[in-house]
């Protein structure tokens, strides 16, 4: 039973990690449907592990050419900025993981922010134009994505979007920022992973693959959905999930 939780738990992780849909609440709402309550927040970094090697694995080709000179300076400061938002957010950012009964705002934030991209598709600026401006923008908004319902890859893509980055650079981009950031949660909770029962271990690695092989379809899948301008229409799903949240609290 461990396993098949688990391996679900994986699929909707590696699908919606990068869907921009959230995969944060998601993982908030499987967690609940299917009982897992014991270690969510070590099994959520060890499934954000699996997604993490699909990055690497779907962007090694472009890793050596955009790690140059200043893309690399631009993602020191994103990092640094991501985590001295969640660091001054951390007595507050853990309470959100808690429940579902928070989801849905967040997820109506995220929704509208999609629909908004539909005007704001034809960026003219590559990634040898990336300024500053830029990785503050996109470091900020990362560190507001620890909250469940907020997507990192949706708002971090958008606001590139909004700041007339082209469709390409701003996946490519948003997705290398999220690999310091993914390492550093790792980190951060090292001492959680290591106090978890031998016996979830091998479960949490059924997870981590799933994650891997669903995080690399659903990027291919982005990635084409971002080339045809179609990225807003994740917003209404995110709109849709927040109304049936918003109507079952109610």
């Amino acid at each position: 039973m461990y396993a098949i939780k688990y391996a679900f738990l994986g699929a909707i992780q590696g699908l919606t990690e990068f869907l921009p849909v959230s995969s944060s609440a998601h993982l908030v709402l499987f967690q609940e449907m299917l009982q897992v309550k014991e270690n969510q927040l070590v099994l959520d970094i060890i499934l954000h592990l699996g997604t993490l090697f699909a990055v690497v694995i779907f962007l090694f080709g472009d890793i050596k050419r955009l790690l140059k000179g200043r893309v690399l300076f631009y993602l020191i400061i994103a990092t640094a900025l991501t985590a001295a938002v969640v660091i001054l957010g951390d007595d507050f950012f853990p309470r959100l993981f808690l429940t579902p009964k928070t989801l849905a705002l967040p997820l109506l934030v995220t929704g509208v922010v999609l629909l908004l991209t539909k005007k704001f598709s034809s960026g003219r600026r590559a990634s040898g134009q990336l300024n500053i401006g830029d990785a503050i923008s996109l470091g900020i908004i990362q560190g507001f994505c620890v909250i469940p319902g907020i997507s990192r890859s949706g708002l971090t893509i958008s606001t590139l979007l909004f700041r007339d980055i082209d469709k390409e650079t701003a996946f490519k981009f948003s997705f290398l920022a999220s690999i310091p950031a993914v390492l550093g949660a790792v980190v951060f909770k090292l001492n959680d992973i290591t106090q978890i029962p031998t016996f979830e271990y091998k479960y949490m690695l059924i997870g981590f693959f799933i994650s891997f092989l669903s995080g690399l379809l659903a990027l291919r899948v982005l990635l084409a959905v971002m080339r045809q301008a179609r990225l807003h229409l994740f917003g209404y799903c995110c709109l849709a999930l927040a109304l049936i949240l918003w109507r079952q609290l109610r």
